[in-house]
């Protein structure tokens, strides 16, 4: 195993989607919410240690978090679990982490992946992932992963690529869209030019760095600044008020879009960003009418099919009459709305926090 390969995985989201069960308090990361007998993050944190040695693993997350990631991954040390006083999004996770690791290890490679997707085939993942840091490592350039699109998704991010390649496979970037209309999903998909954009990255400590000072200066400024105070005693104070100074931008607006030196790899693994029950509802078991129910001990269902249940393993449940469904039940809430209206769970969210305050949230 190469001691130069890290990992930094980013777990500081709400999962506001995923409401009732993800709440603020304890977001879907932290949660088996496939019933398969381990969370999110635990799951991502065990694929990496087949990458890299598990000192090199990272976990960049908000400091109300720490104490789960603690919990759940008890074999990390405090060192490990980086916490963000507040969200800004994912470019100064990045460059927090990314900076600290190269002060560190300055010959480092690094992959950079969210802590709640679903990945099917994690031989293909670690095929994709070791080549990737290969590439970048000899190239010094940025590297993303690229899932071959399987039908016209409005909800991912898309990457064209051109036929400029490197190292075989690697396929240099021309541009990325942010979630399409059904319409422009459905040119990009029958153009063969477009993958969908997973939010793995893979780059070496040197050009990512580099990347930073060229596109986002004044964010290298604040964590380049910090070199001296990374890995001591000072780390998280200073951190703690570098974030307040930190432009709120993603890693893929900030850095990914206007870089010259992007590659993506077309890849295939049975990839999920678990963004909306319809995933959930996707990936589950279902019995022969459809319905996907976790867990499936007390719930009795009449005339009933294609819905989405997840409600607490003591509750007895009855459903009838019921088609298309999503019902959910979790912390003293429970959310049912028909499958095609959920992306209006992130409203309701909205409206229950104004008329209830944070306590449902």
């Amino acid at each position: 195993m190469n001691s130069n390969y890290y990992a930094i995985i980013m777990a500081g989201g709400i999962g506001s989607r995923f409401w009732p069960i993800s709440r603020t308090s304890y977001p879907k990361q932290f949660i088996d919410i496939l019933g398969t007998g381990k969370t999110l993050i635990q799951n991502t944190y065990d694929r990496f240690l087949k990458v890299c040695p598990k000192e090199n693993i990272y976990v960049v997350t908000n400091e109300n978090y720490a104490d789960i990631v603690k919990e759940q991954l008890p074999d990390m040390g405090d060192n490990q679990i980086l916490t963000e006083p507040v969200m800004r999004n994912t470019a100064p996770c990045v460059a927090y982490g990314c900076f600290k690791i190269e002060r560190i290890n300055p010959d480092a490679a690094i992959v950079v992946a969210p802590s709640d997707h679903l990945i099917l085939d994690e031989a293909a993942f670690i095929n994709s992932i070791e080549k990737s840091l290969q590439t970048a490592t000899q190239h010094q350039c940025l590297v993303t992963l690229g899932i071959k699109p399987s039908r016209p998704d409005t909800g991912y991010g898309y990457i064209q690529f051109t036929d400029n390649v490197i190292d075989t496979d690697f396929h240099k970037v021309k541009t990325f869209t942010e979630k399409p209309n059904i319409e422009l999903a459905r040119t990009f998909m029958q153009s063969g030019e477009f993958l969908w954009n997973a939010g793995i990255f893979i780059w070496s400590a040197k050009a990512i760095v580099k990347a930073f000072g060229s596109y986002l200066p004044d964010m290298y400024d604040i964590f380049a600044d910090a070199r001296s105070v990374y890995n001591t005693d000072d780390e998280r104070r200073y951190v703690g008020t570098a974030y307040q100074r930190c432009t709120n931008i993603s890693i893929d607006y900030g850095i990914m879009e206007k870089a010259d030196n992007v590659y993506v790899l077309p890849s295939e693994f049975g990839w999920s960003d678990l963004g909306t029950w319809a995933s959930i509802y996707e990936l589950a078991d279902k019995d022969y009418v459809g319905n996907a129910v976790i867990p499936a001990e007390k719930v009795i269902m009449y005339d009933s099919s294609n819905c989405m249940v997840n409600v607490p393993d003591e509750k007895l449940v009855i459903l009838q009459g019921l088609h298309d469904y999503i019902v959910v039940e979790s912390n003293n809430t429970l959310l049912i709305c028909p499958r095609d209206q959920e992306q209006n769970v992130k409203q309701v969210v909205a409206d229950v926090k104004q008329k209830f305050g944070t306590k449902y949230i």
